[in-house]
């Protein structure tokens, strides 16, 4: 059969939307709804927006679905662009046809766990609730995905990495839109100084949190270097190079703190690190005009000796001494370590401009 069909229920919903219910069996429903995770392609494309399975949480439901009481009241939600054919009866009821001839049509917006635990069931075809919703075309399937699953405990770097592909959201999504766009890219150019070094979800073996990156970004567009140079010509590009390079400049200064490591072992790849530098950065554009790496190195240098990244103790001053590994990735950690780092850089800033470069080393703790 190519076709299947379905009595359905049509809400009133949106006037832009078309949101139906019907009932399935499981086995219906793996024709016409597939799952598409979320990855990327070798350019680095995003395709797809599932979340990775979950084997412990499928195997719960499957257990419980085998069970002859089980029921499963919270519908599948899937999303058409194409395939399906609507038929109006009297009162809002209508009459779904899908064409499955050229496989699934749909794709699961929400429910994938049960339909993963549904699909393993042996000798019983459960039937489910259905929500269909049809969109204009895959953005505006994106858009309500995001939309109806940021409001559930799905990971937000999920969430964040969508974004970039998606119009019309909420202020404060689309305020995030940008940095995830920039972030992205950072982990994905072949250009870029953070390449594969970003953790995503279509990256889960990056080092560095993409919500530590993009918070970096975030503060630069609202108030730093990133917001001026946001508005000129291939300003994009501009401010993608700006944050690539100053983050060369950081692997080369400190290299040995760098390379090799994780967050647990250097606090200078960890989300503390990663952010209290981003205030580095925006001053030393301000102040010493940096762009490229080796102008970001230069004013860099004098934080050689004076850190405390994967041994020893931060002197923060007025007797606040820390261990190394005490620095977490805490609102308060993170302005203390970025005051600290700042007050360094402006201090060898004045004192290039007079003449005079002498400054303190930072004394590691013994042991």
């Amino acid at each position: 059969m190519k076709t299947l069909t379905f009595a359905a229920i049509r809400a009133r919903q949106s006037p832009q939307h078309t949101v139906l219910s019907f009932a399935a069996l499981a086995s219906e429903l793996q024709r016409f709804a597939a799952i598409e995770r979320v990855a990327r392609d070798t350019m680095g494309k995003l395709n797809g927006f599932q979340r990775p399975q979950i084997a412990g949480h499928i195997r719960e439901i499957k257990d419980y679905l085998e069970k002859p009481e089980a029921i499963l009241p919270n519908p599948i939600v899937v999303a058409f662009t194409s395939g399906i054919v609507i038929k109006d009866k009297e009162e809002g009821r209508c009459q779904v046809s899908i064409d499955v001839s050229k496989g699934p049509p749909g794709l699961v917006v929400d429910g994938q766990q049960r339909l993963s635990a549904l699909s393993q069931l042996n000798g019983k075809d459960f039937q489910v609730f259905v929500s269909a919703v049809l969109c204009e075309d895959d953005a505006e399937l994106r858009r309500q995905f995001v939309l109806i699953n940021n409001t559930r405990p799905l990971p937000k770097s999920l969430i964040y990495e969508l974004l970039p592909t998606v119009d019309g959201l909420p202020r404060r999504l689309s305020d995030r839109s940008l940095a995830a766009e920039f972030t992205a890219r950072l982990n994905y150019d072949a250009g870029s100084s953070l390449k594969g070094l970003v953790h995503q979800h279509t990256n889960p073996a990056g080092l560095i949190r993409d919500t530590a990156i993009q918070r970096v970004i975030i503060n630069s567009l609202g108030d730093g270097v990133m917001r001026e140079l946001i508005r000129r010509k291939n300003g994009k590009d501009q401010c993608f190079e700006l944050i690539s390079e100053f983050y060369r400049a950081v692997q080369d200064v400190f290299r040995s703190e760098w390379k090799g490591h994780t967050p647990k072992t250097s606090r200078l790849v960890h989300g503390a690190g990663i952010v209290a530098l981003g205030y580095v950065m925006e001053v030393l554009a301000l102040l010493d005009g940096a762009r490229c790496w080796e102008e970001f190195t230069k004013g860099l240098g004098c934080l050689v000796g004076r850190t405390a990244w994967t041994s020893g103790e931060w002197d923060f001053g007025s007797g606040d001494r820390r261990h190394w590994k005490a620095i977490q990735n805490v609102n308060r950690d993170i302005v203390t370590l970025a005051q600290y780092l700042i007050g360094v850089v402006r201090a060898d800033v004045r004192a290039r401009r007079s003449g005079s470069a002498d400054l303190p080393l930072l004394k590691p703790a013994n042991g």
